[in-house]
């Protein structure tokens, strides 16, 4: 990246700048997704969490047991969307980092190329385990949504 030249025109100068940090600032918003449809997760758990708690202590024998592995399953579940969430959050600030370097080597002529790769590089491997955090999560989340097998064998009562 050559440094904005004095005789450059700043609106120039600014636009180059911009189109280099054009496909960052796009991964912020593709990220800012991802953080959307965690929190929404993590407010659907929630939910399902406040709604077991009486359940779990009015339960007793087998009843107790199914509700106390479900609420430890919503608890798991909790902590790994939270992950994906830090995670995802610790990239985002990482690209906002990234822009704010590209602008400031345009116009301050430091090297900062191996900064911007390095930073560039960590957003990507955070993003990503974030990515698998949330993967784990909906693996658990689906295989605890499971039909046990006595309701699909229940028969209705005869009168």
């Amino acid at each position: 990246m050559s440094p904005v030249s004095p005789d450059d025109s700043s609106v120039r100068a600014v636009a180059q700048i911009i189109q280099l940090a054009v496909a960052p600032v796009f991964m912020l918003s593709g990220i800012g997704a991802f953080i959307n449809v965690c929190a929404l997760r993590v407010s659907r758990t929630v939910d399902r969490s406040r709604a077991i708690e009486p359940l779990l202590l009015r339960s007793k024998g087998a009843e107790h047991r199914r509700w106390h592995a479900e609420i430890r399953m919503l608890d798991r579940r909790l902590h790994l969307v939270n992950w994906a969430i830090f995670l995802s959050v610790l990239s985002a600030v990482l690209i906002c980092i990234v822009v704010a370097l590209l602008f400031a080597a345009a116009l301050f002529e430091p090297n900062f190329g191996k900064a911007i790769a390095l930073l560039f590089i960590g957003s990507m491997i955070s993003v990503g385990v974030g990515f698998a955090f949330f993967l784990v999560e909906t693996r658990l989340s689906s295989r605890s949504m499971r039909i046990r097998p006595e309701l699909l064998a229940h028969a209705p009562d005869e009168q």
